[in-house]
């Protein structure tokens, strides 16, 4: 006789979550809140737990001498002097965030896709606490700290579904990338899994004890409480401005009432949103969570964008003072050590807005380097390409194929042709550009890691001298910046 398949729900996915999947998370989680409760030798035990794991207290330490959190001169070199100086409840959610974040995010058996799915979850959970955590701010430090972590952890089932891997995740991940409907979404799930996401996190927060907050913002999502709202507005932020096509009426009503809400005009918090949004991506490099920054999103081209949507005849022109402001931030990074997301990201911001394109990204050269795929686009339409773009580099003649080969940069379909400026009757160009693009290739010292792409395409504009040599000013100094990064 067959063993009985047991039955799936919220508290069948705790169990295998906390004893099979995510054992040592739990652990640290039991042991912090036991910490918590501790007054007499928290801050020694604290430095015990996790001195052992060499990895954590380096992330740990980094976080707590970030400008964001030590305020002072000094740099602490323990993590129970930091706590000491920070205070116990921020040392011990920094701890407990770092650890959340390597646990999610270093599971090497997930599919793409799921990989994907969980990095967009993390992203915006972790978008969410630091925008929460910046609404409490006049609040004392023990309720602002555990607001970020209620924020944190508020779709914690959900990713710690993903992140478990398997047959099960990949199956669900497909289904749902064919329903558009987000309530078809919802009662797939509850089919497959036995119980809702949100179910699963409030089943994970009473088990794991994960504080009253968290479970009351999810159990009572209404509630008028400051830290209650707080959690429940920046959540709903951080999923609008992560969507591709951000609803600005959505947008604009959940800015009002966050607004409202501190006693301060949507002006000044939509500020303050965008100055978050920039410490947010500063600190996921300090937790070594640099696999989240790119998908992050600027906070502030998405309100500009939401404030004022670009119509089909308004076009980009080239703005010298904005190529200049980037092309300061990428001398910088090439003197400084910074993390390769945020060099491209600013090389692409820099492109697109200062060039004035249409839209331009970043395409990466498959293990095999066979193929072309897309890491970033921006601009109109950019989710169009994005799904378009990937090239099979099968063709010595491909001009793709002879920007990886020859390291150089090219001007596809100028009106003239020189070494560099070439005429291109390819299937690409009725793919991508009919009125030309730029290519250049993106370097490591000597070894070509992929391409930057630029194009007019939707203002139908043909590039000049001065786009291209522009364009391949970014594209060089950009490849200093990842040399420097990658030593």
């Amino acid at each position: 006789m067959k063993p009985m398949t047991p039955q799936k729900g919220a508290d069948y996915w705790t169990k295998r979550i906390s004893d099979q999947e995510m054992p040592a998370l739990c652990s640290t989680v039991l042991d912090l809140e036991r910490l918590a409760k501790d007054d007499v030798s928290s801050l020694s035990l604290l430095g015990r737990s996790v001195m052992h794991d060499n990895a954590l207290t380096s992330r740990i330490l980094r976080v707590a001498n970030s400008a964001i959190y030590n305020k002072g001169i000094s740099q602490v070199s323990t993590v129970s002097r930091a706590a000491v100086v920070l205070g116990f409840d921020t040392i011990r959610n920094i701890c407990l965030t770092a650890k959340l974040l390597t646990s999610l995010l270093e599971n090497k058996h997930l599919s793409e896709g799921v990989y994907q799915r969980l990095l967009k979850l993390m992203a915006q959970s972790f978008q969410a606490a630091m925008l929460a955590r910046m609404m409490m701010s006049d609040k004392g430090e023990s309720l602002r700290e555990e607001v970020f972590i209620a924020s944190l952890l508020y779709r914690i089932g959900e990713s710690a579904f993903w992140s478990m891997g398997g047959e099960q995740t990949e199956q669900l991940d497909k289904k749902l990338l064919t329903i558009e409907d987000n309530i078809e979404q919802k009662s797939l799930i509850r089919a497959e899994l036995g119980t809702s996401f949100p179910q699963l996190t409030q089943s994970i927060a009473r088990s794991w004890g994960l504080g009253e907050v968290l479970i009351k913002s999810l159990a009572q999502p209404d509630e008028r409480m400051p830290e209650i709202r707080c959690i429940f507005l920046a959540n709903k932020l951080s999923e609008i401005v992560s969507q591709p096509n951000v609803n600005a009426e959505e947008l604009h009503k959940r800015l009002s009432q966050a607004a409202d809400m501190l006693d301060i005009s949507v002006d000044e918090f939509t500020q303050r949103f965008i100055d978050c949004s920039d410490i947010t991506h500063k600190l996921a490099i300090e937790y070594g969570a640099k696999a989240i920054v790119s998908y992050l999103p600027n906070t502030g081209d998405v309100l500009e964008k939401a404030d004022s949507p670009i119509e089909p005849t308004e076009i980009r022109q080239t703005n010298q003072g904005y190529q200049l402001s980037k092309l300061r931030q990428l001398t910088h990074y090439a003197v400084v050590k910074t993390d390769f997301n945020q060099i491209m990201h600013t090389t692409l911001e820099g492109m697109l807005t200062g060039v004035g394109l249409d839209r331009c990204g970043v395409l990466l050269l498959s293990p095999s380097r066979k193929l072309l795929q897309p890491r970033v686009m921006m601009g109109d339409g950019a989710e169009l390409l994005k799904q378009a773009f990937v090239i099979e580099l099968d063709d010595p003649t491909s001009v793709f194929t002879q920007c990886v080969g020859q390291k150089k940069s090219f001007w596809v379909n100028t009106p003239t042709s020189n070494e560099c400026k070439v005429q291109v009757d390819d299937v690409l160009v009725e793919r991508f550009s009919q009125h030309g693009f730029l290519l250049a290739p993106l370097c490591v010292g000597h070894k070509v890691l992929g391409l930057f792409y630029a194009d007019r395409q939707g203002s139908e504009r043909h590039f000049e001298q001065d786009d291209f040599d522009s364009f391949t000013h970014f594209s060089e100094l950009a490849n200093v910046c990842f040399r420097v990064s990658m030593t």
